[in-house]
């Protein structure tokens, strides 16, 4: 399967300018995302490193199994407009189980077993809100709220953790952070573990509220560095008092 990014332009006669626009095709199938997204990423997309990795993504993608599903590589930011963004969880890549990863950090499709680490996140969601756990893995939902729910890469081989790692994902995704660094509107961001809290050097505006706790893997949250962070309600109750509507972080309708 081929991953291909095409560019062209389209004249803004109003403005009398041209606007970048960027649409990527993937096996004959397209992903367009946001506009904003777009505008903010139309330098990325043209840098050196990132026709790189679009070359390796390429040639993993046609030699082996790779996830989440093409179409679905760049789900965070379809499912969540850049000036939507009023949340940022941070996770570190895909999930390599067959089904499981469609773009999203730490959600899985409907249907399939919910992993531990998402376990945990939901008994601490139960703990914290008195929210009955869901059934399902699948956080669509809180994106489609304005939770940017970011993997630092975007893609990984199939049973290999990490075996995409360190190839141009991370200065995209870095980029991307530095993005929603510079939205004027205070962006809560939510740093899991050790490797998402070494990206709060990214986050420099004074108006941002960054929230740290350990992972939710059962190794981190049974040496008690998970269980009993909050995050939930106390990113409520930042947004409430910026004047922003809080997260439903219920999963019960959807299951």
């Amino acid at each position: 399967m081929e991953f291909n990014i095409i560019h062209f332009t389209v004249l803004n006669t109003d403005k009398n300018h041209i606007l970048a626009k960027l649409i990527f095709f993937v096996d004959e199938m397209n992903t367009n995302i946001n506009r904003s997204w777009n505008t903010a990423l139309s330098e990325e997309f043209s840098k050196p490193y990132f026709n790189s990795l679009k070359q390796f993504v390429d040639e993993q993608y046609a030699q082996e199994t790779c996830f989440p599903k093409e179409k679905d590589i760049f789900q965070a930011f379809t499912a969540c407009n850049l000036e939507d963004v009023k949340v940022v969880i941070i996770g570190q890549d895909p999930y390599h189980g067959e089904n499981q990863a469609h773009g999203l950090c730490y959600s899985v499709n409907k249907g399939v077993t919910i992993p531990p680490s998402l376990k945990n996140i939901f008994k601490e969601l139960t703990n914290d809100l008195s929210i009955a756990e869901p059934k399902n893995g699948y956080l669509k939902p809180w994106a489609d709220q304005g939770v940017l729910m970011l993997n630092a890469v975007l893609t990984v081989k199939e049973k290999q953790a990490g075996s995409h790692a360190k190839k141009g994902w991370e200065t995209f995704t870095d980029a991307v952070i530095s993005i929603v660094n510079n939205k004027p509107e205070p962006v809560t961001f939510l740093l899991w573990g050790h490797y998402a809290k070494k990206k709060e050097k990214l986050i420099t505006s004074k108006h941002h509220f960054v929230l740290k706790t350990g992972h939710p893997s059962p190794l981190s949250a049974n040496r008690g560095l998970w269980f009993g962070n909050k995050h939930f309600s106390s990113t409520n109750k930042i947004l409430i008092n910026q004047g922003l509507k809080p997260i439903n972080w219920s999963l019960i309708a959807d299951s």
